[in-house]
């Protein structure tokens, strides 16, 4: 049965883009009438990096809430770790965070596909897809789903190695999270987004809500549908393919994780992730109708 028009069946965000604390986290979400949330970074430590102790902290707030956690955001892959970071580490996170999701009743963990560092691109894509399956190996036997970001690494170097990726690796524990903005802040532009958006579109099972402009000072982030990234058209066309799944915001205005995570000095944190939050919901209205 399709989902009703309401924000708390639609909604979701990056929380620690709107405080480090997971109590403040919860709140703000709750100020916005979402019930769901994306767990990434609390306090300063990476859900699927910290102590059990944190961890245990972490859940309590969550459960006592009653709130639903709808991605962890691990750092498996990502922009930090580039293809020469020792692979245990992210084995580690992954074995580490499978148990914590079902405590937590997710499934979805988010990655991306390790940048290059120093390797041909010969030897760049070999050791990503022996990574990549060995990682979608444990995915499929913990029972999670891997959800690839197009941000960094090498599947978000083209959409044409995105499709490769996912036509190699052919499970279901391995879909994407499609993010809106990350095209055009990465250099490229909404040409470029729309050949990522196809080739992602039949494995999309979670949504970031990012916008931005181009200027001569570098990329400029914006509320969305302000900027240049074409978020409420590509909104429009997941719906319109019964798209049920949840819309993420991640606004980057006041803090960028690739930053440090710490909010921007001056800038109204909390203030502008809930007027984010409010302006990404009118969007996906406009989107549904």
């Amino acid at each position: 049965m399709k989902k009703s028009a309401k924000s708390s069946n639609w909604m979701t965000g990056i929380a620690d883009e709107s405080d480090s604390d997971i109590e403040a986290q919860l709140a703000n979400h709750r100020n916005l009438g979402w019930k769901d949330i994306e767990i990434r970074n609390v306090g300063g430590k990476n859900i699927c990096e910290m102590s059990d102790a944190d961890f245990d902290q972490v859940r309590a707030a969550v459960v006592e809430t009653g709130f639903s956690v709808v991605s962890f955001g691990s750092a498996i892959a990502n922009w930090a770790r580039p293809i020469t970071t020792p692979f245990p580490k992210d084995i580690d996170d992954l074995r580490r965070a499978a148990p914590r999701m079902r405590k937590l009743g997710t499934s979805y963990l988010r990655i991306m596909s390790y940048p290059n560092d120093r390797l041909t691109e010969a030897e760049w894509k070999a050791e990503t897809f022996r990574r990549m399956n060995e990682l979608v190996t444990i995915a499929e036997g913990e029972g999670i789903v891997l959800v690839h970001e197009n941000c960094d690494g090498w599947a978000s170097a083209s959409p044409e190695n995105l499709g490769e990726l996912l036509s190699k690796i052919d499970s279901p524990a391995l879909r994407v999270v499609f993010d809106t903005g990350n095209p055009v802040s990465h250099g490229g532009d909404i040409e470029l987004t729309t050949r990522f958006f196809e080739v992602a579109l039949p494995y999309i099972v979670h949504f970031h809500i990012k916008d931005c402009v181009r200027s001569s000072s570098g990329i400029v982030h914006t509320y969305p549908g302000e900027g240049e990234c074409g978020v409420e058209n590509f909104a429009r066309e997941l719906i319109s393919r019964g798209y049920e799944g949840l819309f993420s915001i991640e606004p980057h205005m006041a803090s960028q994780i690739h930053l440090g995570g710490a909010a921007v000095p001056g800038l109204d944190q909390r203030g502008i992730y809930l007027e984010y939050g409010r302006k990404a919901w009118e969007l996906v209205l406009r989107a549904m109708s």
